[in-house]
């Protein structure tokens, strides 16, 4: 829905009358309401998504999970807050609220008049609640993802009639590289619906990206742009960031707008592309004091306005040219490509990143079949010794009498039944790269012994005696046992446990992900390749509500039968391709309620998340506190409203 579109309302009684044919038929002819408009109803039916009733099984972010997301939307929050509020301010006392939301349409912050909050409360319209069009139909938030575009959504328009007492509007917020980072809201009752509201909430987005364009690139040079001299310096003016070597590497959309250019231009082309200008002039230019606007021309002769910024991160050649450190570029690695929205898993992928490299032990929990596997490959795969051997022991499929001379090796004639060259063990052929030890929790308790040793040592004697051999290897371990339940029954030793806890991450079960579909996504891209393949609505919607008890392991195997089972020409998965006894427990999931009615699985929820996660920092108040993003006094009153079962 373009901004157009939007500015000319359609007329009460048109819409009336194409709602009246929603209900009746199911659609809609073309032309008695916008062809957007008409379109997000569409793509809404196709959800099966009913005119006439409550959002289906919503998701609803725990206060765990909102907590975490807050933590990954760390800077956009940051820069979105003020200008929040400064939009709160333009329009306090009118029955509004604004709202920021992320690129999943969840729900981070909102802010407004108490009144119209509390009416907003009752259809969801609250930090963790999902506002994409999947579940809520044609709404501002959900319809500016979907088109990419600001968008109004007044009274009638919206899809589901329960918010039809809404006018809504909102921006996209876009980072310098062209990602959707979230949405930018304004929320009212819809007899205050006011037609300059569009154009607030657009200036109001652009100020956030303008504040995210000036922190990620205040080491890089930095062209400001304008039609007029006045302009500079204002919402209104386009932002260019260049490399050392001229190479564009951020922008707004006002700059490509001006030059002609689509997103896929950053990381793609060089100054002299965009102007008429070349990087020995910037260079002179930086080593001028004076910051006046200079006049530079585009490739069609047309004139612009520029002031040049550099930042603070200016070198010097041996030519004395002044030039810029490279923009900081987010990592495309193993484990970036395991992202795929949730905020939990995120927030694990940047912890293991930061021990990329250095000699810190990795300790990975949780339940079997969440890919602990396939996040050790990863990250393995994206440090320095990603060419270095992986090895992967899980201790739990060895049978106790194998695993001694599996993981350290044996002499020749060690034992009845040695080969005769004897074998170097896993922990040798690990030397260089990484060890993994999945179920570490099932090793043998004389093992652990030995494995200590050779922890300390960094050394490896193999079965049956013989010199000790040095070892280097980064070492990483999971399991889904508590080890500190396990060391109080005293099935594992706890000199071992502080050797292995150099970093704890906590990988999150399928069922509590907020990123089911694009994951889904993800593996049918893999899994088919000559087609794009996608789940039906209703499919769908049993997929997000069912529990996954085999988690990821599960997950996999399901859409690989589900491929196998396609015609040649199916672009859609359907129940049909299910194996039966998944198509008959997911008929069976009951979805989650929304709105009111929900708050006590919620708080039940919520209930699991403390105690789960106190139990993960073995009782550590102060630690689990950090985690979960609340004080020590709130999370004392959580614990003493939810006593362990």
């Amino acid at each position: 829905m373009s901004i157009d579109s939007v500015v000319a309302r359609t007329p009460p009684s048109r819409l009336r009358e194409a709602r009246r044919l929603l209900l009746d038929t199911g659609e809609v002819a073309e032309g008695l309401i916008h062809a957007s408009l008409l379109r997000s109803w569409e793509r809404s039916r196709q959800f099966g998504l009913a005119p006439a009733g409550r959002a289906p099984g919503a998701p609803h972010a725990s206060a765990a999970q909102l907590a975490r997301a807050l933590d990954h939307q760390r800077e956009l929050v940051a820069h979105a807050r003020p200008v929040m509020e400064f939009l709160f301010g333009q329009t306090r006392d009118a029955d509004s609220m604004v709202i920021l939301a992320d690129a999943q349409g969840m729900l981070l912050q909102a802010l407004g008049d108490t009144s119209f909050m509390e009416r907003a409360q009752r259809v969801a319209l609250r930090p963790g609640a999902h506002w994409n069009e999947q579940w809520r139909g044609t709404n501002a938030i959900g319809t500016a993802l979907a088109d990419g575009a600001p968008v109004v959504v007044h009274a009638g328009e919206h899809y589901l009639a329960r918010n039809g007492f809404l006018t809504c509007t909102a921006a996209p917020i876009t980072d310098p590289g062209g990602r959707v980072l979230g949405v930018l809201d304004l929320s009212g009752d819809h007899r205050g619906y006011n037609r300059h509201t569009l154009a607030l909430v657009g200036t109001a987005a652009r100020m956030i990206e303008h504040r995210l364009f000036d922190t990620r690139h205040a080491a890089s040079l930095r062209l400001r742009l304008h039609a007029q001299p006045e302009g500079l310096g204002t919402v209104t003016e386009g932002l260019l960031a260049l490399s050392d070597e001229g190479w564009l590497v951020g922008a707004n959309a006002t700059a490509l707008s001006m030059l002609g250019l689509s997103w896929a231009a950053i990381g793609g082309c060089t100054v002299e592309r965009l102007l008429q200008l070349d990087m020995p002039t910037l260079c002179a230019w930086s080593r001028q004091s004076t910051h006046a606007p200079r006049a530079v021309r585009r490739h069609d002769g047309s004139v612009l306005w520029a002031r040049m910024e550099v930042g603070r991160g200016v070198l010097t050649t041996h030519h004395g040219a002044a030039l810029v450190k490279p923009a900081c570029v987010a990592p495309d690695d193993a484990l970036a490509r395991l992202d795929t929205g949730d905020a939990a898993m995120r927030a694990a992928i940047d912890r293991a990143r930061r021990v990329l490299g250095k000699p810190i032990a990795l300790l990975l929990q949780g339940e079997s079949g969440v890919g602990k596997e396939m996040f050790v490959r990863a990250f393995h795969a994206s440090g320095a010794c990603r060419d270095a051997p992986f090895v992967a022991v899980n201790c739990a499929a060895l049978p106790e009498s194998l695993i001694e001379s599996e993981l350290f090796g044996y002499r020749p004639g060690a034992f009845t039944g040695a080969g005769r060259e004897g074998a170097p063990g896993r922990i040798r052929e690990a030397h260089g790269g990484t060890l993994f030890l999945d179920e570490i929790g099932d090793m043998p308790l004389p093992m652990q012994a030995r494995l200590l040793r050779v922890l300390q040592d960094r050394q490896v004697v193999p079965l049956g005696g013989g010199k000790p051999v040095a070892v280097e290897f980064r070492l990483v371990c999971a399991t889904h046992r508590n080890l500190r339940a396990e060391i109080d029954h005293g099935r594992f030793r706890e000199d071992l446990y502080y050797r292995l806890n150099g970093l704890t991450l906590q990988l999150p079960p399928l069922r509590e992900r907020q990123d089911k579909l694009q994951l889904i996504a993800c593996m049918l891209r893999e899994m088919v390749t000559d087609r794009e393949l996608q789940l039906s609505p209703d499919l769908s919607r049993a997929v997000l509500h069912y529990r996954w008890p085999g988690n990821l392991r599960q997950l996999n195997n399901a859409l690989q039968t589900a491929c196998a089972l396609l015609d040649e020409t199916d672009v859609q998965i359907e129940w049909a391709h299910l194996p039966d006894d998944l198509a008959h427990d997911l008929r069976g999931a009951a979805p989650v309620r929304d709105g009111v009615d929900d708050e006590r699985d919620l708080r039940a929820q919520s209930s699991r998340t403390v105690r789960q996660t106190v139990q993960s920092c073995a009782g550590n108040v102060s630690q689990a506190a950090r985690l979960l993003g609340i004080s020590r006094n709130t999370l004392y009153r959580k614990l003493r409203e939810s006593p362990p079962r």
